[in-house]
């Protein structure tokens, strides 16, 4: 059946080939939806084991309030119907998110970009880009405070490490999923990670004790409704609060304060300067209140970025301490 924007239905199969239960819908949204430009900032690098793409496929698991499942979503031309396959015991669950996911809930409609021409053609080029939600507070988080202070490539690595050796497979048909596609820990087996096996990979005393002490409150957090909440947790700021918002519930005015880049590439796209700091890019987006991750999402879309310069971040293995 079809998922549209007036009403929500889908199939449910007891079981399909590979054992597991499955749950099938085509989501018709009213306006149209970029699959890869929405969902694209979920995934944790190109590796990350609970994030896939098979040529115009995505594959994403989840753990959901009734357990493990995995979703597979498949666009049907460009701009077109959305194909959604769910298995596992989180399958209705998943198929019922799947609107919020792609942005059902986004509305671009207000958005005034009169005075920044190019954010205009950049909206205009990318009608279908929106903020997914996805509805999971601590699944957003947890990866957020593996890439605290760490240059992204040592986050992806530490991520994909930890979730494939202490992650699940995957509910579904596993001959047709990428083989490296894994479930996250669940909050316990967070909390049971031996120190040595966070010195493996990677990840120092100070992140690995934020991630375990959030573990443990990770029911409360599902229930916190805004970012500023999150930031009374030890060792959460507003950087991590605002990365797991504009996921977990595609909060349209979370900026990265404190990013390694987002200062620099919104003061060179909205007044030429590539060494804004986080101040001026506060001031910069000021006009857009209440809608500035919509004009942060532009900017990164449109390509009109700085060029790399000046020091690069340094790489430390904190495997060899």
């Amino acid at each position: 059946m079809t998922l549209t924007d007036a009403r929500a239905e889908a199939s449910v199969d007891d079981r399909d080939a590979s054992g597991d239960s499955v749950v099938t819908t085509v989501y018709d949204p009213a306006l149209p939806v970029d699959l890869r430009a929405t969902l694209g900032p979920l995934g944790r690098g190109p590796y990350d084991p609970t994030t896939q793409w098979q040529g115009s496929v995505l594959w994403r698991t989840f753990t959901s309030p009734d357990g493990p499942v995995t979703l597979r979503l498949e666009q049907r031309g460009a701009g077109g119907p959305i194909a959604a396959r769910a298995w596992g015991r989180g399958a209705e669950w998943a198929i019922d998110g799947v609107p919020a996911l792609l942005g059902k809930h986004d509305d671009w409609s207000q958005l005034d970009l009169g005075r920044h021409p190019f954010l205009s053609e950049t909206l205009r080029r990318n009608p279908g880009l929106r903020l997914p939600a996805t509805r999971r507070v601590f699944e957003a988080m947890a990866p957020a405070i593996i890439e605290q202070k760490v240059t992204s490539l040592e986050a992806y690595r530490e991520w994909a490490r930890l979730v494939t050796r202490f992650g699940t497979r995957p509910p579904g048909p596993t001959h047709l999923m990428p083989r490296n596609l894994r479930v996250a820990p669940a909050p316990s087996v967070w909390r049971a990670i031996p120190s040595w096996e966070w010195h493996q990979a990677g990840v120092d005393p100070t992140r690995s004790r934020t991630l375990v002490n959030t573990a443990t409150r990770a029911q409360a957090i599902e229930r916190v409704t805004d970012a500023a909440t999150l930031t009374t947790l030890p060792g959460i700021g507003p950087w991590t609060a605002a990365e797991t918002f504009q996921r977990s519930h595609g909060d349209p005015d979370q900026v990265s304060v404190g990013d390694y880049n987002v200062s620099h590439f919104v003061g060179y796209a909205l007044a030429g300067d590539r060494d804004c700091d986080d101040t001026g890019m506060l001031e910069l987006l000021a006009p857009w209140a209440g809608q500035r991750q919509r004009v942060v999402r532009l900017i990164l879309a449109s390509g009109r970025l700085p060029e790399r310069r000046g020091p690069r971040a340094t790489i430390t293995d904190h495997r060899r301490r």
